[in-house]
């Protein structure tokens, strides 16, 4: 736990108030033409101009009122700092939607003290909702709380996953799908992890999935998935990584992690 002049509550309060801004940038940027400015791991993989513009407003914000914090980007260089407390954070949750004004696009900034998350805001810009988070102190839809759905049954869950831009990590991930897709209720592809995760704590979604997902992506949704009553992991017994990430209602994540084991999802 973070000391009390930097209780998770404070550090939510920061969060909270960056998100929004940035949330306020990109939205109105949104209004004008949005170009791709670059790549990353793919040519599918894009940045636009407005993705770095988001993460620079909210480095100078946070640095500003804690320039000893650490910073973790998706788009910029890592900040080290001395004080043990980290942000972690995405600009633009789902760049390609927002290239494509198609209206599900978030910011995402997880706060992590001594590397465990214990702050969290997910703002979905378009719609104005915000999801947060404390270690311990549960997790909220525009200051309400919010709970999984507390499905059991798998054939009755809808779950939700994304896709990566690499073609072979598709083609299984496709595959993947093909053998799951009969043995729950249907399957959502938002395009944004991090709501994703959101869905699933208040109960919009029973199970996510998804291989790819960085720190930037899950930092926050996971606490918040997490402290609404979730389950979330890896594979056999792993934490949430890259390699894969799982948030499911309690009595549904042993018997979705089966499922996903048999269909191997880490070939490629």
């Amino acid at each position: 736990m973070t000391s009390s002049s930097e209780s998770p509550q404070d550090l939510l309060k920061l969060a909270v108030e960056v998100a929004e801004e940035a949330a306020q940038l990109i939205v109105e940027r949104r209004r004008g033409t949005i170009t791709v400015a670059d790549t990353k791991s793919t040519v599918t993989d894009v940045v636009t101009a407005v993705d770095r513009e988001s993460e620079e407003l909210i480095r100078a914000r946070i640095l500003r009122a804690r320039p000893d914090d650490s910073f973790l980007g998706e788009e910029g260089d890592d900040v080290v700092g001395s004080s043990g407390v980290r942000w972690v954070v995405d600009p633009i949750d789902g760049t390609v939607n927002y290239l494509y004004d198609i209206p599900t696009y978030a910011v995402s900034i997880a706060v992590e003290y001594g590397g465990e998350t214990v702050a969290g805001v997910v703002v979905d810009a378009p719609k104005g909702e915000m999801f947060t988070a404390t270690l311990g102190g549960g997790a909220f839809a525009d200051g309400k709380p919010i709970r999984v759905s507390g499905a059991t049954e798998l054939n009755q869950a809808l779950v939700g996953t994304g896709f990566g831009y690499d073609p072979a990590r598709r083609q299984v991930q496709a595959e993947v799908i093909q053998h799951l897709i009969t043995k729950v209720r249907d399957i959502r592809r938002i395009g944004v992890g991090a709501i994703d995760l959101c869905y699933v704590a208040c109960g919009r979604l029973d199970v996510v999935y998804e291989r790819g997902l960085n720190p930037w992506d899950y930092g926050a949704g996971a606490l918040i998935a997490a402290e609404a009553g979730a389950r979330v992991g890896g594979l056999n017994g792993a934490p949430v990584s890259p390699e894969m990430s799982i948030a499911a209602t309690p009595a549904l994540f042993e018997p979705f992690h089966a499922l996903l084991i048999a269909a191997d999802p880490l070939r490629a």
